[in-house]
């Protein structure tokens, strides 16, 4: 008997100690697989989990490019944390009894646009959705919601009326005929709307992206996001029911930011309300007749403030990716086809690469504001391989060709380095980024000194000066490099020294995408 007591309890301990180590080596396994976003095809399938590790580098360049938004702030400042930032702007809106002195300033001027600024909104409010747990992990998630919530209290007021929205603080001529802080700035401030007579669909529409995706970031506020997308539903009815470019009907907006057309908008907006309502209503519109009319299916382009396809065609991907239920529809596929063909087009060694790269490798369109391409693309392609993570779909197919999540990282990772310093000048275009990066920004609320006095007019010795700005733009990603890689830094060169909000909404997303491992929330509700 206790000889068989004896054999019974080594067994046993030897069982144990055998399902120990196979819960270990899984244990090892499922952390290894979590926590790695690798080089190779075997170590891009992490097991959906939370954030891993901050990788400082990215953690670092997030929290700097978060403080733009703080440095374009107008309106009474609360815990302001820009020293030569003050209260401005606080009568806008006036004229027409509302308080419209919230908001951004667009660029390195002093007008609210609200066309981009509506899409700073929704591409911030998506970064969120997507990274929030990982700009948790980095401590930044606070700051861009506050920042967030900063545009849309500001769209919130700005649209009085279920058929009348204000699009427009400033007169762009007056405007640029003053080089002065923003504090003590006295050229008059006109107000620009749209309403059922004179309609602008894309503004209305993208006004709704902004307001619905919103309503997902601060659903923990259920008042505040109920009133969100109340907002974003009348918007969106009201760029429906009353079609018609803002360009055309406002001609004045033209010189700035003109549109070439509605119908993105209206399919992103419509996209953005599906998600926060899962009400199929949305869905069918962006399938149906509307979708045949504007999707532009087979057809890739470039994502930017004026053209959402790139962005409607990812954000539509994830629900393929995600719900069964619908992810059979015909044209739903179309979207998520085409959210391929973009995704190829980025890839370096795809048969289908865009030729349109310096010879470095970053994304180059336009020599004017040059960093919004490769950043709002390399956005989408670190969405799009973590939808592709987090789904379990391994690979894209281009051409013969056939590309992993790991590739789409990889590219999202060179066009971040690129500006962070990878680059033949050596320099980060993120301002306040390593030790070397633009001293003159275009940007006049950093070239003037907080004690100078000035006024509309005599500002512009600051413009001209041959001295560094006083004050650092710090997060302000510049405009970016010529094709040959080049990079005159004056302020002087808007083309290549002037930043902008929605340049830092895509470098937030970015950022948010790479400063750790997560898998993405399969619904946003």
């Amino acid at each position: 008997m206790e000889k068989k007591q004896k054999s019974g309890g080594l067994m046993g301990w030897f069982i144990v100690l055998i399902v120990v180590g196979a819960i270990a080596l899984a244990l090892g396994f499922t952390l290894k697989n979590k926590f790695h976003h690798g080089g190779g095809d075997d170590d891009i399938l992490p097991v959906p989990g939370p954030p891993g590790a901050v990788t400082k580098k990215y953690g670092d360049a997030l929290k700097i490019a978060l403080q733009f938004f703080d440095i374009q702030k107008s309106g009474k400042l609360v815990d302001n944390a820009i020293s030569w930032r003050g209260d401005s702007a606080l009568q806008d809106g006036k004229d027409a009894g509302l308080d419209l002195s919230k908001g951004m300033y667009d660029a390195g001027d002093h007008m609210k646009f609200g066309f981009p600024m509506a899409y700073t909104a929704t591409v911030l409010s998506w970064a969120i959705l997507e990274y929030g747990d990982q700009m948790n992990a980095a401590g930044q998630l606070q700051s861009a919601k506050d920042s967030l919530k900063w545009i849309t209290d500001y769209f919130v007021n700005a649209h009085p009326e279920p058929n009348v929205l204000y699009i427009q603080v400033g007169d762009p001529e007056l405007d640029h005929k003053c080089w002065d802080r923003p504090e003590v700035m006295t050229e008059k401030r006109p107000l620009i709307q749209i309403n059922s007579s004179t309609p602008g669909t894309e503004v209305a529409a993208e006004t709704a992206a902004a307001m619905a995706s919103a309503s997902l970031v601060f659903k923990s506020d259920s008042t505040y996001s109920s009133l969100l997308l109340k907002h974003a539903k009348e918007l969106f009815k009201f760029a429906d029911e009353h079609r018609g470019s803002y360009s055309e009907n406002i001609p004045e907006v033209q010189t700035y930011y003109n549109s070439t057309g509605y119908g993105d908008e209206l399919l992103w907006a419509a996209s953005w309300l599906y998600h926060a309502t899962k009400d199929n209503t949305y869905l069918d519109y962006v399938t149906g007749n509307d979708g045949e009319t504007f999707a532009n299916w087979g057809s890739p382009t470039w994502f930017s403030w004026d053209d959402k396809r790139p962005g409607t065609q990812v954000l539509l991907s994830r629900v393929s990716f995600f719900d069964s239920k619908v992810a059979t529809n015909v044209n739903l596929k179309k979207y998520k086809k085409t959210a391929e063909a973009v995704m190829c087009g980025l890839l370096p060694k795809s048969p289908t690469a865009t030729k349109s790269r310096t010879k470095s490798g970053l994304i180059w369109i336009s020599d004017w504001n040059a960093l919004q391409h490769p950043m709002a693309s390399a956005f989408l392609a670190v969405v799009y391989s973590d939808y592709m993570i987090t789904s379990r779909n391994q690979k894209i197919q281009c051409d013969a060709n056939s590309f992993s999540a790991s590739d789409l990282r990889k590219f999202a990772l060179s066009q971040a380095n690129y500006v962070l310093g990878d680059n033949p000048m050596k320099m980060s275009y993120l301002v306040g980024y390593g030790d070397k990066y633009s001293q003159f920004v275009h940007h006049r609320g950093a070239s003037i000194p907080t004690d100078a006095t000035t006024n509309c007019s005599d500002g512009w010795q600051w413009l001209d000066s041959d001295q560094p700005n006083p004050n650092i733009a710090t997060g302000a990603l510049v405009g970016g490099p010529f094709l040959n890689e080049s990079y005159v830094d004056s302020r002087n060169n808007s083309m290549q020294t002037e930043p902008s909000t929605y340049n830092s909404a895509a470098i937030v997303g970015l950022l948010s995408g790479l400063v750790t491992t997560s898998s993405v929330v399969a619904s946003f509700t």
